[in-house]
């Protein structure tokens, strides 16, 4: 197969600027949820728990979309999907503020808001643009996506909080709303399907070249590959840590800080702050994973975790330990999708990236599902996250130990046997 064309300069940054630019507001959506938790719970009386259970939904859906809408898209394009996808996020969240039960908020919240985002999240942009970038430009573009939805946390997280104290929570969801139809136009530069290249993931000069992509291999065949192997479903279990983490924090953030008596926006800054810093991370990670192994980069990055939750632990409960923790916890946020994404790509190839990432991102999500549910439970029986925390901790160590047997080799598909 011939090799791809290369991009201008102009062209692949336009790329990369607009995949980030759409995980910034699909990512803004989802990474403020939290703050709507208490004003929801005040307006309906369904309960923390019951509203906690509809965000746990939420985080799984938003996982399970991506699988599916990343082998669309392997198949019929990027653009589309991402179009579908911004409807049915501002759908949801427009019909948020008009359902009062459970079942209405799992609908909106919880499936279809949480789907259309998932139709514009990582595995669709990433695969879309890594298909089109020369390898050695992709793991930076990877970080450089992540960090655009690491933007929009830090950007919409205080102005969420700002709407929802002045106008109220409603105001706020339809502002959301609103903005997330900006993805529609936004998916123009993705529209067109690309030819998949036999191209990989650059990797690090300490680990062996990326296997070329098997020819006339069907995706069904490429699944049947993947999991049968060790290395990516160890990706999986630590990106489901990762998923555990994130939604625990991002759900549940706000009632820590209530307990703790600090006014609502100290929660709302330490979102922000989680993002501005991720913004770092993300690039780091990405960069990193050009020069080192990146197995090694995230056992470093789910190790620091556990670290640094132990550290809060310890500390006194100001505005400020929550703003240090926010802080450190920014930097390792989401720095695991680069070298995750980096190591998919470098096991399989570029073919179905879309579909084999969006898979890890499904444990991500379960792990999402557990950490947001779990915390309201949690809260509802101790009435307080200790136990959350003491998981968050063991998770972390568990995920960066099982990090270190992954084999960075390529997966190279067995020939079939001739008959005789």
């Amino acid at each position: 197969m011939p090799n791809q064309p290369e991009m201008t300069p102009r062209a692949a940054w336009m790329l990369i600027l607009t995949a980030s630019a759409i995980l910034m507001i699909t990512m803004g959506a989802r990474l403020t949820s939290g703050l709507f938790l208490s004003p929801i719970n005040t307006a309906t009386g369904l309960g923390i728990a019951t509203v906690s259970f509809a965000l746990a939904i939420g985080q799984f859906m938003w996982g399970a979309a991506q699988p599916v809408f990343g082998a669309v898209a392997d198949k019929y394009g990027s653009g589309r999907v991402i179009v579908l996808g911004g409807v049915m996020l501002a759908a949801g969240l427009a019909a948020t503020p008009f359902v009062s039960s459970e079942w209405g908020l799992i609908i909106t919240m919880g499936i279809l808001s949480a789907a259309g985002a998932g139709a514009g999240s990582f595995s669709i942009l990433i695969g879309a643009t890594a298909q089109r970038l020369p390898a050695n430009k992709r793991p930076f573009a990877a970080g450089f996506i992540n960090a655009g939805g690491s933007f929009g946390q830090f950007v919409f997280a205080p102005l969420m909080q700002a709407i929802i104290a002045s106008t109220g929570w409603a105001a706020a969801m339809l502002t959301m709303a609103a903005t997330s139809l900006l993805t529609i136009p936004l998916a123009w530069p993705l529209r067109s399907r690309k030819a998949k290249p036999a191209l990989q993931v650059a990797v690090s000069e300490a680990t062996p070249a990326p296997a070329p992509a098997a020819a006339g291999i069907g995706l069904g065949e490429q699944l049947k590959i993947a999991l049968r192997d060790r290395s990516y479903l160890y990706l999986h279990l630590g990106f489901f840590t990762c998923g555990f983490h994130i939604a625990f924090l991002v759900t549940h953030l706000p009632g820590e800080v209530a307990l703790c008596g600090l006014p609502a926006g100290v929660s709302a800054s330490a979102l922000a702050l989680i993002g501005l810093f991720n913004i770092a991370g993300s690039l780091s990670a990405g960069a990193l994973s050009t020069r080192y192994r990146m197995k090694s980069i995230l056992a470093l990055t789910y190790g620091a975790r556990a670290v640094i939750i132990g550290l809060y632990l310890l500390a006194p409960k100001t505005p400020m330990t929550f703003y240090m923790l926010a802080a450190a916890l920014g930097f390792t946020w989401l720095a695991t999708v680069p070298p995750t994404a980096g190591l998919v790509g470098k096991l399989f190839g570029m073919r179905y990236l879309s579909t084999l990432f969006g898979l890890t991102l499904l444990s991500h999500q379960i792990g999402g599902f557990f950490g947001a549910w779990l915390g309201g439970l949690s809260f509802v029986t101790y009435g307080d996250y200790t136990w959350m925390w003491y998981a968050d901790i063991v998770l972390a160590l568990g995920a960066a130990l099982i990090n270190l047997p992954i084999r960075e080799a390529p997966v190279v598909r067995a020939p079939a046997v001739a008959k005789a």
